[in-house]
This record gives structure tokens, sequence and C-alpha cells, in this order.
């Protein structure tokens, strides 16, 4: 008996996070916002929401707006981004161009992809070291530059390197000095910060990139799926009462799921925090 008690006391910090899994509790704040689009929080668990118009929301850790920026030319983002220390970044492939804005929405960038070795960007991604990524759909090539000189360091034509010629690229960002892109028909392709491939997620139907621990997130159907980027293994993290839930973001305390023009805000629960 007191081996069995022993065995309990030793192994119930593994089991307990995966008992509680599947329940996120209730939504700490519901955002409803017209036209919502993208959804980005940053190292202050602030939440960041684009309209398709472009107009991007800042709201507080518990869903109260705080303030709007709305831009001159309206075009909808293709990517956005606040996870970054001190900026906020964003892109639109309708105008080609993209914007970099301080803390409070207050614009410090907002430069046109109008070099000539950049003539149809379709994706783009802040990285580190001063670098844009973008993903340039005319010569189908990943290529990076250097935005405070506004020029191209280097270029990686893809189409014979992963053996397609029809690459519809959803998204790009980095993640721990990777690349990741997003192809939803065909899975997750990951670079290293010089543009090599390293190797294919063979995951589909991502709609957006979300990162935890070292793990892919996202929502298939009712489900929160995971993948490690560790072990390459796929496991089912939560059964999700939300209808119509498209994808997630995660802060360093908040959890956000899309639906509609709908976010539900979440604090990160502690079984999902304990996981590894």
């Amino acid at each position: 008996m007191r081996t069995f008690a022993l065995l309990v006391l030793i192994f119930f910090p593994f089991l307990a996070p995966g008992q509680d899994a599947g329940k996120l509790g209730n939504p700490l704040a519901e955002i409803t916002l017209d036209n919502l689009d993208l959804i980005s929080f940053d190292t202050k668990d602030q939440l960041f929401a684009s309209t398709i118009a472009g107009d991007i929301y800042l709201y507080s850790q518990n869903g109260k707006q705080i303030n709007v920026f709305s831009p001159a030319r309206q075009g909808r983002l293709a990517q956005l981004e606040a996870s970054w220390t001190v900026t906020i970044f964003s892109f639109s492939a309708d105008l080609q161009e993209y914007r970099i804005l301080d803390r409070f929405l207050n614009p410090l960038a907002e430069e046109g992809f109008n070099l000539a070795e950049i003539n149809l960007a379709k994706a783009a991604t802040m990285g580190n070291n001063n670098v844009v990524w973008v993903w340039d759909e005319s010569d189908l090539s990943l290529k990076s530059m250097d935005y405070l000189r506004n020029v191209v360091i280097q270029s990686q034509p893809l189409n014979l390197i992963v053996n397609s010629e029809d690459l519809n690229v959803s998204e790009i960002r980095e993640f721990k000095n990777r690349l990741f892109m997003n192809v939803p028909e065909s899975g997750v392709y990951i670079f290293d910060n010089q543009g090599n491939l390293m190797r294919k997620i063979d995951v589909t139907g991502i709609k957006k990139l979300c990162y935890y621990n070292e793990h892919l997130l996202w929502i298939d159907g009712q489900k929160l799926m995971a993948l490690s980027l560790t072990t390459n293994e796929t496991s089912t993290l939560a059964q999700l009462a939300i209808p119509n839930a498209s994808y997630l973001q995660i802060g360093q305390e908040r959890l956000g799921i899309v639906s509609g023009d709908k976010v539900s805000l979440f604090v990160t629960p502690d079984w999902l925090k304990a996981w590894r």
C-alpha cells in the first residue's frame, strides 16, 4: 500500500495536466469587432486586432479597448505581429507595403516593396537583426531584406527545392531563429536563419501559425491540436466549446480564439503552461 501511495505521489505531477486538459474555463472577455481579421498578443498580453480594412485595434489584458490606428490607405493585412519586444509589424499584400508601429500604434516606418528584386510580395514577416523576410511570388523566391537600408540581402529560389511550381503560401513567420512557411494545401516548411530548407511538417489546413513551448498549435474543427517541433508527434489537447472557431494565438498569460467577428479571451490554463 505504501508503495502504491509513493507511486501516486511521484507520477501525480505528470498526470495532473492531462486530467484537466480540454478545459479552458469561462472566457475572461469576448471582444466583438466588425470584419475582424487578424489578432496578435504583445509581450505584456495586450491584444492587437486588425479588420479587413486594415484598421488595428489595441485591447488590454482584460479585453478593454485602449487605442485604434486607421491608416490613410486602407488595405487588408496579411500579417500582424505584436510579439516583438518594442514594435508591431504589419504587412499588406494588397498594398504591397509593410508598416512598423510602436506599442501605442504610432507609425515608425512605412515602406513599399519598390525594389527591383521584389516584384510581388505575397507574405512577409519581421526577423532578427533588422531583417524582413519576404515571399516573392513573381519568381517563387524567399528573400530577406535589411529594412533600415532597404536592400535585399539574400534570395533563395524555392520551386526546385520544394519540388513544386504552385506554392500557395499563406504566411511566413520567424520563431526561435527559424522561419516557418505555411502552405495550407501541403504543409509547413521550416527554414534556418539563412533561408535553407530544414524540413517539412505534413500538416495541412492550418489557418494561422501559433507556437507555444516548442509546439505548433492549431484548430481542427472543434479540436485544439498540437505538434511537437522536437519529436514531430501530433496530439489533441482540447475539445473546444466554441462554434466555428478558426484559429488561436497565445501570449504569456492569455489565449485568444477567433470565431467569426469575435475573439474569446481566456487566461492560459495551468495544464497548458505545464505541458511540454
